[in-house]
């Protein structure tokens, strides 16, 4: 069995969970799947008409984050500083999290450096809103390096903002939350996921769903913290108590139930909604994460495929969105949003393309430049 890298800069003896590494490349590819469709909506005026819960797998990453973390650290710290863990954080995340601001960079000139609204923004502006992405420092909304006019915490490429609320995460775990006992973090968790249910069954946000957290507005920071902190708490529990079960074809079962759970239709009912939402983090991604802890593998062709999904995870999701605003673009020069057949063509160059840059950049840039910053940064 492999050893497990969750810092992406060293191996330990524990075993390595390769299911979830595929499940993470798998929620990774259906974003894509998501914001293909959400595009149609914004485009076309509309509501989503099809993966309408697909901005759950963000949440499902933040709990596979706490399971791994969890796993990979709780054990360490008499062994690791702060230091050692923030820097071993900050070169498993930061290196693609620059590349993606650079290609959000590249692709908003390319697409011509104009608002949605048609404005057109400064070139200093596109270069300090760089800037600050790359120090990971989010955009205030209205802000002349707010360089899109929508918002958006992270202008440049917007699903930036799950790895802020990851970064806090990260902070919290080393200074406070993993020094919690099982009992403390069981209640903790607990008050957490009432927070949770009240801001999704409530409706607290005001946007008919919990896909909360992408600027920095008062409401969306604290929903993201709280949407961030639930999951990724629960998965710390699950890791603390994890007994495995057997499960045959977990991998295919579980991959399933993401389509499926992710492919339900948006309830008009708000408090349902929130209440589904609710129940998928709750109940169902517990659930999955139990089950993808809990099988193999069983041959060599599966093992390459779920390695080869938890290689492009992150990497598809940090660097897909940029190509999704030239995507939006190319669709709102139509006279008017084409059909999903009609831009068929263009969305399977889109993921395909995606895929090979994603794994291009893991192989060319991502691996050599972390092990590089491991060497010179990371004692033995």
């Amino acid at each position: 069995m492999n050893t497990i890298k969750s810092s992406g800069t060293f191996a330990d003896s524990k075993p390595h969970y390769e299911l979830l590494d595929g499940l993470r490349g798998v929620a990774a590819l259906l974003v894509i799947w998501y914001h293909v469709w959400e595009g149609f909506a914004f485009v076309g005026g509309g509501m989503i008409e099809n993966f309408n819960h697909g901005y759950l797998a963000v949440d499902f990453f933040f709990m596979l984050s706490g399971f791994v973390i969890s796993y990979a650290y709780d054990d360490r710290w008499t062994k690791m500083s702060l230091k050692g863990f923030f820097t071993r954080r900050l070169i498993r995340l930061h290196p693609m999290l620059i590349m993606g601001a650079i290609i959000g960079a590249i692709t908003f000139l390319v697409q011509g450096s104009t608002q949605w609204d048609g404005t057109q923004t400064p070139f200093g502006w596109v270069m300090l809103a760089l800037l600050l992405a790359m120090f990971f420092i989010p955009a205030v909304p209205g802000a002349g390096y707010e360089v899109r006019g929508n918002g958006e915490m992270f202008p440049l490429n917007g699903p930036s903002w799950s790895l802020f609320f990851e970064y806090i995460g990260n902070i919290l775990y080393a200074l406070i939350i993993r020094k919690l006992s099982n009992r403390m973090l069981k209640w903790w968790t607990a008050l957490l996921g009432i927070a949770l249910a009240y801001f999704a069954i409530m409706n607290v946000s005001g946007y008919g769903s919990i896909g909360v957290g992408w600027t920095i507005d008062t409401v969306n920071f604290w929903g993201g913290l709280i949407r961030m902190l639930f999951p990724f708490s629960l998965g710390m529990l699950l890791a603390r108590n994890f007994k495995p079960i057997k499960i045959k074809g977990a991998f295919w079962i579980c991959s399933a139930v993401l389509v499926v759970l992710f492919a339900v239709p948006y309830l008009e009912a708000e408090y349902m909604n929130g209440l589904f939402e609710t129940l998928c983090i709750m109940v169902a991604f517990p659930a999955l994460v139990w089950m993808g802890a809990s099988g193999n593998t069983t041959d060599a062709a599966s093992t390459k495929v779920c390695k080869f999904l938890g290689d492009i995870s992150y990497p598809v999701y940090i660097i897909h969105y940029p190509f999704m605003y030239l995507f939006y673009y190319w669709m709102m020069q139509k006279p008017q949003c084409p059909t999903f057949k009609e831009a068929l063509p263009v969305v399977a160059i889109l993921i395909v393309g995606v895929i090979a840059l994603a794994y291009t950049l893991l192989k060319l840039y991502d691996e050599p430049v972390r092990k590089w910053l491991a060497k010179k940064f990371i004692k033995a």
